[in-house]
């Protein structure tokens, strides 16, 4: 199952980045507009990344303007967590966690708010698309499982008009299943829940799964996270996995059907990780 997963990590920005290699690492440089991806460990490398193979890939993204950041799986690369961090990174421990299918509920019975996929064929697929990254924007901004104040006001503030290159991204990798959206959200308040997944071949990925503050402890994020995975296995997907940013948001997806299986690391920076 490791072995799958780094093939996923590995695979899913090759279509959208160019990879340069530096020892045991990899760097991916976005071609074109887009969220930047990161460095890892490279699959089948035959030594362990050290610190001076860190510290050329970090000069190389700080020279490219891209954020210095490192993602790998801990039980794959043990060695890379001491590595990372007397290189001066701060690593995030991430709960990494796969689906047990026979385990996964019924979206209805998690949350009274409906879900719903989003449709490239939808007239408002534009302004869907737009919500779903305002909502994570303030989901994101505001960590962990608390309610707070933001709400529909502080999403509206965060929608950004999407560009065309953007959009027509989105639409072309939902069309060829490599990527779903949903969106959670009431006809008064508007979309309050997102979250995506990244789809390649049979495994996919579950990622950006954000509540507005003031719309938590409804059960949004679980009824998300359960939509997508019941649209993934409908389309073939057997092996679907996400990370938790604590192991607070780690309970709400083991109320979902997920199992811990080990460690995602994300390395940046130490004023970058709060």
């Amino acid at each position: 199952m490791l072995d799958r997963l780094e093939s996923f990590y590995d695979a899913v920005p090759r279509d959208a980045a160019r990879a340069e290699e530096y020892g045991p690492l990899v760097l991916f440089v976005r071609d074109g507009a887009g969220w930047p991806f990161y460095a890892r460990p490279r699959p089948g490398a035959d030594r362990p990344a050290s610190a001076a193979d860190v510290t050329a890939v970090r000069a190389r993204q700080r020279e490219l303007g891209l954020p210095e950041a490192f993602e790998w799986v801990h039980e794959t690369n043990p060695e890379l967590l001491a590595v990372a961090r007397s290189a001066g990174l701060t690593v995030l421990e991430a709960p990494l966690l796969v689906l047990d299918p026979e385990r996964l509920p019924d979206p209805v019975t998690l949350s009274d708010v409906p879900v719903r996929v989003l449709d490239p064929a939808d007239p408002g697929f534009a302004a869907d698309v737009a919500l779903r990254r305002a909502v994570a924007a303030v989901g994101f901004a505001h960590g962990g499982t608390a309610r707070g104040d933001a709400g529909p006001t502080e999403r509206d503030a965060a929608v950004s008009r999407l560009d065309l290159a953007a959009l027509e991204e989105e639409a072309a990798r939902i069309a060829d299943g490599r990527r779903i959206s949903a969106l959670a959200g009431t006809a008064e308040q508007g979309a309050l829940a997102s979250g995506m997944a990244m789809r390649v071949g049979e495994v996919a990925e579950i990622a950006g799964v954000a509540t507005l503050p003031a719309a938590r402890r409804r059960g949004l994020g679980a009824a998300v996270t359960a939509t997508l995975a019941h649209e993934l296995r409908a389309a073939g997907t057997d092996l679907v996995f996400l990370s938790a940013g604590s192991e607070d948001i780690a309970r709400v997806y083991l109320r979902v059907g997920f199992r811990r299986v080990g460690t995602a690391c994300i390395a940046e920076p130490a004023a970058l990780i709060g």
